[in-house]
Parts: C-alpha cells; sequence; structure tokens
C-alpha cells in the first residue's frame, strides 16, 4: 500500500532533522500529483476516445472474461485508494467481471492488507491453498499467495513496449516465489489450458509462458 512508503517518507524526513507531515497527509499529497498525471487518461476512457485494451495489459480482459466463463470466483485487490479503484475497474469495463469483490487500500491502512483479503478468501470459499491463484505484478501479492500454498502467476511486463518481459521485474518475482512468469496475457488460452491441467505438460516452476 501507497501508505507504507509514506511512513517510511516520514521517518526520513525526521532522520535528516525536518518536521514530517503525518503519513496520511503525504499520501494524499501522492495522490492528488497521481491524479494530475492520469486525469486525461481516466477522461478518455470514460468519454471513449480511448478504449480499454489500450490502458491494460494485452489480454487481460480476455482472461479475465475466460476465468469468469469457467465460473471462478474473481478478486481485484489494489494498493492503490478503493475510490480510485473501483472508478479505474468501472472505466475499463471489469466491474462487471469482479462485481462487489473490489477492494483497495484504505484510511485506516490496518484494517486492509492483500495478505488479510486472501485469507479471508481462502476462508470464506473453503478452499485448498492449491485452489488459490493470484496474478500480480507486485513481490508483495506473489509472496502472500505462496504463503497459503496458492499458484502465483507473475506478471513482468514492459509496461512502455508494451511487449516482452522486463528483466528486473522477472528476477523479483521469482524471488517472491513465482511459479510461472508472464510477459503479458496474449497466450490466455495457454494459461488456462495449464491452469485446469489440461494441456501444455512441458511447463515447469518459474516458466516463462509467452516471453
Amino acid at each position: 500500500q501507497t501508505i507504507y512508503q509514506m511512513i517510511e517518507l516520514a521517518e526520513q524526513v525526521k532522520k535528516r532533522g525536518g518536521k514530517p507531515k503525518d503519513p496520511l497527509e503525504y499520501k494524499w499529497d501522492y495522490l492528488r500529483l497521481l491524479w494530475e498525471r492520469i486525469e486525461d487518461r481516466v477522461r478518455g476512457l470514460k468519454e471513449g476516445r480511448l478504449t480499454p485494451e489500450e490502458m491494460s495489459v494485452p489480454g487481460s480482459l480476455e482472461m479475465v472474461a475466460a476465468l469468469k466463463d469457467r465460473g471462478v470466483t474473481l478478486y481485484l485487490a489494489s494498493g492503490t485508494d478503493r475510490p480510485y479503484v473501483l472508478d479505474e475497474a468501472a472505466c475499463l469495463g471489469l466491474d462487471r467481471y469482479f462485481g462487489e469483490n473490489i477492494y483497495g487500500a484504505l484510511d485506516d491502512y490496518k484494517s486492509f492488507s492483500k495478505a488479510m483479503l486472501i485469507q479471508r478468501i481462502i476462508e470464506e470459499n473453503n478452499l485448498h491453498g492449491s485452489e488459490f491463484v493470484a496474478f500480480g505484478d507486485g513481490f508483495v501479492e506473489i509472496e502472500n499467495a505462496k504463503e497459503v500454498g496458492g499458484i502465483a502467476v507473475g506478471v513482468a511486463s514492459n509496461e512502455a513496449a508494451r511487449q516482452g518481459i522486463d528483466e528486473w521485474k522477472r528476477n523479483r518475482l521469482i524471488e517472491a516465489g513465482a511459479d510461472i512468469i508472464i510477459p503479458d496475457f496474449r497466450e490466455w488460452r495457454r494459461l488456462v489450458a495449464y491452469l485446469w491441467a489440461e494441456d501444455e505438460p512441458c511447463l515447469t516452476p518459474n516458466s516463462t509462458v509467452g516471453g
């Protein structure tokens, strides 16, 4: 969550003899500046000047639809504040797949974390760890998924080029415990077949799909 970075920022300001703001104030400042950077893109989606495909990881919308078609209960969790997550999910058309299962950071940051949500999903759905699959590009969610015995798919996307593997991300995700590394979801059919043990026996832990 962003708040933890802001807590560290406040600590660093204090160490250097400054008078830090409350970490929440730093977070609000950050969100305001971030909004200035992304506002045009969000408006572009709402006004139809941009398409969801242009603003999402290639193949991700098809992957989500395929999982939904197979009866998978989907959850979306982000370290971004929940109001922003809900707005962006709606702009991308993801709300129809996730419904009420969209989560984001709260000002009361101790009441939400990805680890807490994963544990709740496991308990409420009476799942064995191997029945839980996480897709993410961050160290924390991959690590959290492996802590409960889940399958972790690391997305090491090259965001600038919109294709290929980001090697730094790949190494970090493998370090976190990712079972599979993908650059994007263009090979979503192959990935779905693998997850349902229908095909691709050649895939092994830390395999890179489509990279």
